[in-house]
């Protein structure tokens, strides 16, 4: 393991939740990105991902959300017992965590995920102001809550502070090609400045190396440049949020310009 990543410990409503942190090599202040982990949890796909953000200038932390079942329980039957108030709650300790350190710009935050991160990713960005930025990857269950929650994350979608970066495989169920219609059209519908890509001959995971049946590298490749480039940085580069609720912004690549002259300050 590099020398900057670590597991750290948390406690959450009073059980421990552990922490991949990793950090980049070159002093900060730098953005950061809380990564919500696909259902398997913190598995290999979800540290990779965390460490390959920070060797791009972030500094990441995936907390571990399935916490509060029992050690060993398959992941299916965890999922169907997480709520949407206690994941916000995990949220937000990691991102006081991630406030905590000299390495991180607290101005600077967003949040990424993969399948049920995804659709955390939306709920965690609706919920905590924090997060300036969310990047999904093929976000399911948007239309559904959790335990206690009380809307879906859809339906929160007008408390976003900042743009929206997807990620979708046309060949996919959930979220299907109309589940994902349905999501653009109401952005667009609130001025929410985002920009989704769709992949033909993808399903879900299709990021997910250790899925051989569902990976797709070419997909992977494209996706992960996307989410890189300069013209997705803005929200960690000062995104003002009134900016992305102003008219006329139903696209992120419209703020490709200010990206660039920002994106000195994100690396």
């Amino acid at each position: 393991m590099p020398s900057n990543a670590r597991w750290e410990t948390l406690t959450v409503d009073g059980v421990d939740m552990d922490v991949f942190v990793d950090e980049p090599a070159a002093p900060g202040p730098h953005p950061a990105i809380v990564v919500a982990h696909h259902r398997a949890g913190n598995d290999a796909a979800t540290t990779k991902f965390v460490q390959d953000l920070a060797g791009q200038g972030y500094v990441a932390a995936t907390p571990h959300l399935h916490h509060r079942r029992p050690d060993g329980e398959d992941t299916r039957d965890s999922i169907k017992n997480l709520d949407d108030n206690q994941i916000v709650a995990d949220l937000n300790a990691t991102v006081a965590l991630l406030q905590g350190l000299d390495s991180v710009d607290a101005d600077r935050m967003g949040i990424a995920g993969h399948c049920m991160g995804g659709r955390v990713s939306f709920l965690g960005a609706a919920s905590i102001p924090a997060f300036k930025c969310n990047v999904a990857y093929y976000s399911g269950n948007m239309f559904k809550t959790m335990g206690t929650g009380d809307v879906p994350p859809f339906d929160k979608l007008d408390k976003l502070r900042g743009p929206s970066l997807g990620f979708f495989g046309n060949d996919d169920e959930n979220p299907s090609p109309a589940d994902v219609d349905k999501i653009d059209a109401r952005l667009t519908e609130l001025g929410i400045a985002h920009e989704f890509h769709r992949y033909d001959g993808c399903g879900h995971a299709f990021q997910n190396f250790h899925n051989p049946q569902g990976y797709r590298a070419a997909a992977t490749a494209d996706s992960t440049m996307e989410a890189m480039s300069a013209s997705h940085s803005c929200a960690l580069s000062g995104w003002h949020p009134n900016a992305a609720n102003t008219p006329g912004l139903g696209r992120m690549s419209r703020t490709a310009s200010i990206a660039r002259r920002l994106h000195a300050t994100v690396r």
